[in-house]
């Protein structure tokens, strides 16, 4: 049961990361490049009828968490309590930048509501992409000191970044030069990812621009996952063990280098929603190639005294786990439901949706 719900886990998360990502690509469009404000309302129509919607995935993967790795969620929020706090802040933010904009047609109220929107949208990208870093390099689970550990087992805090700025130091922070790189990585993939869906769901002016942009980045793209690849070894002695042991797992680095060749191929597409697939391809084989490599660890520990957190050790109740099944079924027909009847209605172009409009 502990493998169907991180399944499961994994598959919300990844969904997140494909829904809400080009949400927040669209607000850094919208920061850097969206100089008119046609251009603008493009962008807004473009993710105005499924932004808040695409936020359920978050919040139900956490609820998943709390229910499936009770020890997981309590540890994590701890933790990371700090970023998760800032993170919040940011996901309001952005919210009523959105909402807020049109309500008064005022040149400097409408700016300060865009910049809330686009550094909110361009901070969440970068922020997920470190808490991924988090992940896979691991936290000092018990707060260990000079070979003692000062704390339970499964206890830790970070603060935002340490002196060293170092993975290896013994005080660890949120923020260090691995957990930064693939921050960036997750800023320029939800970039282009938001770039494609903007090129799929308008007619915009701004459309053959963001596939020149969409080229661009994936070539940044590219020489940054070759990078993260080539670094990696520092980080985790073994990092491809469970891809040797278990050769299936490299259908995940393929779909991931699927989708960042098909990046190159932007400006051919013949169809607007090519570049979207390929982006969503890149997206759900990275985070799956990553969480793949560590597995069955949720959590790393940094020491050698205090074990790692695996889905094993932070479960659930078996009979807990077994009923939940029952109540998640109903919980999945509905959801399935409700996006299949949100993405008919709104299917094609977005250009006179007015989304903001008052």
């Amino acid at each position: 049961m502990e493998l169907f719900w991180y399944i499961v886990l994994v598959v919300m998360l990844a969904t997140y990361v494909v829904l809400d990502g080009y949400d927040f690509g669209a607000g850094i469009v919208h920061l850097f490049f969206a100089k008119t404000e046609k251009d603008k309302k493009a962008i807004t129509n473009a993710i105005g009828p499924f932004w808040d919607a695409n936020e359920v995935w978050l919040i139900a993967a956490g609820g998943v968490l709390f229910f499936a790795f009770p020890t997981l969620y309590a540890s994590s929020f701890s933790g990371f309590y700090l970023p998760l706090i800032m993170i919040l802040w940011l996901l309001i933010f952005r919210a009523i930048g959105l909402e807020l904009r049109g309500q008064i047609h005022n040149v400097l109220w409408e700016t300060v509501w865009d910049k809330a929107f686009g550094i909110a949208s361009l901070l969440l990208a970068l922020f997920f992409g470190i808490a991924l870093g988090n992940v896979v390099r691991g936290v000092n689970l018990g707060m260990v000191e000079n070979g003692v550990s000062t704390q339970e087992a499964h206890y830790f805090f970070l603060p935002l970044w340490n002196p060293t700025f170092s993975p290896h130091a013994e005080h660890l922070g949120i923020i260090d030069w691995f957990t930064l790189l693939l921050g960036v990585i997750s800023v320029v993939a939800l970039t282009i990812h938001g770039a494609n869906w903007i090129v799929y769901k308008t007619n915009a002016a701004i459309n053959q621009q963001l596939k020149r942009v969409v080229f661009n980045l994936n070539v940044a793209l590219s020489v940054l996952v070759v990078i993260s690849v080539c670094v990696w070894h520092l980080i985790e002695p073994k990092p491809f063990h469970n891809f040797l042991v278990n050769p299936v797992l490299f259908i995940f680095p393929v779909i991931t280098l699927i989708g960042l060749l098909g990046l190159f191929n932007v400006k051919r597409f013949k169809k607007d929603g090519q570049g979207f697939l390929f982006s969503s391809l890149f997206l759900v084989g990275g985070l799956a190639s990553t969480v793949a490599s560590i597995f069955p660890n949720v959590l790393p520990s940094t020491n050698a005294i205090n074990p790692s957190l695996t889905i094993y050790n932070v479960a659930a109740d078996d009979y807990g786990l077994s009923v939940g099944v029952y109540w998640f079924v109903i919980a999945a027909i509905l959801v399935l439901v409700y996006f299949i009847i949100q993405y008919k209605v709104f299917k094609g172009k977005m250009d006179d949706v007015g989304y903001g409009e008052h």
